[in-house]
């Protein structure tokens, strides 16, 4: 009874799933009966480890103990607290999915190591009390229906027989552990297809367990010395002369400016999931960040930008270490981190001193401990005093450049140059934000209001630096950490990895000219109606 109740309650939730993010991701109806087949082989597999530890108790218990009273009672409490969690499971896929377009992964897992900055989040974000209020409801439905059969099937066989029927399910486990994996029957180029058709809590624990893979095993690989040869050979292409005659030397040399550019101090604003997607400057007609796009003006925009990933381990690892998204788990995260290559470590040999400063508390995603571990002064939420406004993930943007503005002061006093990466994340779930700030709820704004709080405390603080005596020889870098999310039925889907999206890509460039304005055939560089004068508004006749 509980294998149909698990096959019937997972068919309900693809067809939901394939309903609401299979559709809008070009998985065809046509393609449901290879899926949900696929699916049935997936969930059948997963039924067969999930029911072991209750074939090895009916076997080993004594019979006479199934028909006694106390024991039925313990067993259908059992029973509905397994029909309750196959239902509460399917609404937390619907939400991930809706998140991540995928099954549960190893985004889950790596959540689940820090279950109080999580649970609090997802508490906040999401209508926990009422699915599960809906879950039990349902589940007591269903418990109510199905217990007398399922109470009805243990029978009393003698323990020979269930000793017997133990041992099958056991050979059985054993096959599909040896030659079936979670993505055996992944065969779509589709990748949300694959993704539907797979099993969640299989999904679940095969990331729980290759955390660390054996990359040799699972990535195509070259010798070594031809690695390094094609390496150094692209590295030379692109300028520089060899450090040295080691041909496995990858380091580069090249001549100074004659002239010079000074220390200036460097800082590196990471701005939690915002996007090129959200941003006008890249062709976003939302007007969702008006000062980026002020800045954007007055700066260098760059227009071919990729980022490393999905997560924020990813974009920090990437911007610290210029490392590629390496397989599995984030640098940053791995034993052995410390004293690796890192721009901190070239900025300090420089002369420079570096810092890490974070608006929430930095042992989340082992964060304070890479940087600590790599040259960086850390300062994170619990140096922060007196923040204005905090949630789950940490105090509000304004609080951590408020925190940034005075730590700066002091290491100028030091009279040494500072580089300083400075993390965000008030743009994320549950979007709360300090009240009395137009156009921006303090909560339920989703992430447009997150997107627009974000802007607003960049604007606050490039409006407050340049009273601070370092600010003119200062250098800023603002650069997100990845995209809000990946949609889409491509394994990689390129768009959202780059800020070079379909959505800008027939935009004139600002920082190679002007746009026209076709009514007076003048440029006007002020606002943006006037760069889309060629693109959209020929003939309106709107002017500036």
């Amino acid at each position: 009874m509980v294998a149909w109740l698990y096959l019937g309650i997972s068919a309900v939730s693809r067809l939901v799933l394939w309903w609401c993010f299979g559709r809008p991701a070009a998985v065809a109806v046509t393609q449901l009966p290879l899926i949900l087949s696929a699916a049935l082989v997936n969930d059948g597999v997963q039924l067969l480890y999930l029911l072991a530890p209750f074939s090895l108790y009916r076997w080993l218990l004594p019979a006479r103990f199934f028909n006694h009273p106390r024991h039925r009672r313990w067993l259908g409490a059992v029973f509905f607290l397994m029909i309750f969690g196959m239902l509460y499971l399917s609404v937390a896929e619907y939400f991930f999915f809706d998140e991540f377009d995928s099954r549960f992964n190893l985004v889950a897992v790596d959540y689940l190591i820090y279950p109080h900055e999580v649970l609090v989040n997802i508490w906040d974000s999401y209508p926990v009390a009422r699915v599960i209020l809906a879950a039990l409801l349902l589940a007591a439905l269903l418990f109510r229906l199905s217990w007398p059969r399922f109470a009805g099937g243990l029978g009393d066989l003698r323990f020979r027989e269930r000793g017997q029927a133990f041992v099958a399910h056991l050979l059985l486990v054993a096959v599909a552990a040896a030659g079936f994996s979670t993505d055996t029957l992944a065969l779509s180029a589709n990748r949300v297809s694959n993704e539907l058709g797979a099993n969640g809590i299989g999904s679940l624990f095969k990331a729980f367990l290759t955390n660390d893979l054996d990359y040799t095993r699972n990535y195509r690989t070259i010798e070594d010395g031809q690695a390094f040869a094609l390496a150094r050979d692209h590295l030379l292409a692109a300028g520089g002369a060899p450090a040295g005659a080691d041909p496995r030397d990858l380091n580069r040399s090249f001549a100074a400016n004659p002239a010079g550019l000074g220390k200036m101090n460097v800082v590196v604003i990471v701005e939690e999931s915002l996007g090129a997607g959200f941003v006008g400057a890249y062709g976003d007609q939302r007007r969702l960040t008006p000062n980026f796009d002020r800045l954007a003006k007055s700066g260098l925009l760059f227009d071919n930008a990729f980022a490393a990933g999905t997560r924020t381990v990813r974009g920090l690892e990437a911007i610290a270490t210029s490392l590629p998204p390496i397989p599995s788990e984030s640098i940053i995260k791995r034993p052995g981190s410390e004293g690796i290559a890192n721009w901190g470590r070239v900025m300090s040999a420089s002369g420079y001193r570096a810092s890490f400063l974070y608006g929430g508390y930095g042992y989340f995603d082992n964060m304070n401990h890479f940087f600590a571990g790599n040259g960086f002064a850390v300062s994170d939420r619990s140096g922060i005093v007196d923040p204005a406004f905090a949630n789950i993930w940490g105090v509000c943007d304004e609080d951590l450049f408020r925190h940034a503005l005075t730590y700066f002061d002091r290491e100028h006093q030091r009279g040494q140059p500072f580089f300083s990466i400075v993390m965000t994340a008030s743009n994320h779930k549950p979007f709360t934000f300090p009240a009395g700030i137009a156009g921006i709820p303090p909560e339920g704004g989703g992430r447009a209001a997150g997107v627009r709080y974000a802007d607003h405390a960049l604007g606050r603080l490039f409006a407050e630096a340049p009273s601070h005596a370092w600010y003119a020889n200062t250098l800023f870098v603002v650069v997100a950490d990845h995209d809000a999310r990946v949609y889409g039925r491509a394994q990689i889907p390129v768009e959202h990895y780059s800020c070079s999206s379909r959505r800008v890509s027939s935009r004139p460039e600002p920082s190679r000219r002007p746009s026209v304005n076709w009514i007076s055939r003048r440029p006007c560089w002020d606002c943006w109606d006037c760069w889309d004068l060629p693109i959209r508004r020929r003939f309106t006749g709107r002017t500036c």
